[in-house]
């Protein structure tokens, strides 16, 4: 390999903006996780939904379609956008909502988001969605996104469906529940989505949660990966106040 090469071998991969959202119910709190198919990228990992910003969702065709949009710039609601249309598309909820507030149910069938919106007759409420996290994929990873996290209440009267593609499994579950199984080795629960579960826990109930966190500052988390003995430790700063601050995995792990 040429010192070009390997220059170029150390240039990191841009990452991707990407969006997920922690869908919540009450009594008791509980969170929508579902179970990414093996092929995908994380294949069998349990995530929220959620994934990468595409370019229809920086259409102006969907302002229209939106509200509280006002001081949000065009990244900003097209993460937003994002997350609902990922959700929809890996759970079946749709979080239109009508002029009572209420969300409306999906009418017809049609390929393209902006169509399903439209064909239900309600809007895209921005503000639902209360940011909770901020991560972007070390530098050192074939793949990087730049991952926002929000939280949201999920529709009165909908249930949830997994599409059977990029989601193969859906579960309703207690936070708690989680970082336990996670704590017992898990290894399908990944670093970020343990810490944000853990940072859910602290609230008692969804209400509690979107209070909490709406209108915070959110710490961007940038990774990083330590060579240890025995493995290598994903590492994040103390101030992005998470429980933990490294996740340590052996070389057995890595081999398999």
């Amino acid at each position: 390999m040429t010192d070009t090469d390997k220059k170029l071998a150390r240039i990191p991969v841009v990452p991707r903006p990407a969006a997920t959202i922690l869908l919540l119910r009450d009594d008791p709190l509980e969170v929508l996780m579902i179970r990414r198919h093996q092929k995908q990228f994380f294949g069998s990992a349990l995530v929220f939904p959620g994934g990468v910003v595409q370019e229809s969702d920086y259409s102006d065709d969907w302002l229209p379609l939106v509200e509280d949009s006002e001081g949000l710039d065009p990244e900003e609601r097209a993460l937003r956008i994002a997350g609902f249309r990922e959700t929809f598309e890996e759970t079946g909820i749709l979080l239109a909502k009508g002029p009572d507030g209420r969300c409306m149910p999906c009418v017809g069938e049609t390929e393209a988001f902006i169509e399903v919106v439209h064909a239900s007759g309600g809007r895209l409420v921005l503000s639902d969605l209360v940011r909770f996290g901020h991560w972007i994929t070390p530098e050192r990873s074939p793949q990087r996104f730049d991952t926002h996290f929000f939280l949201c209440l999920t529709a009165e009267g909908q249930e949830a469906v997994c599409d059977g593609g990029e989601a193969v499994a859906l579960e309703w579950a207690r936070p708690d529940d989680i970082s336990a199984r996670a704590a017992g080795g898990e290894a399908s629960i990944l670093f970020p989505t343990r810490m944000n579960i853990s940072r859910l826990a602290e609230s008692t109930s969804a209400q509690a949660a979107l209070a909490r966190w709406r209108g915070q500052d959110i710490f961007t988390v940038s990774p990083w990966v330590e060579k240890r003995e025995g493995g290598l430790a994903v590492v994040i700063p103390k101030e992005a106040g998470y429980r933990e601050t490294e996740n340590f995995v052996p070389s057995a792990k890595l081999a398999d």
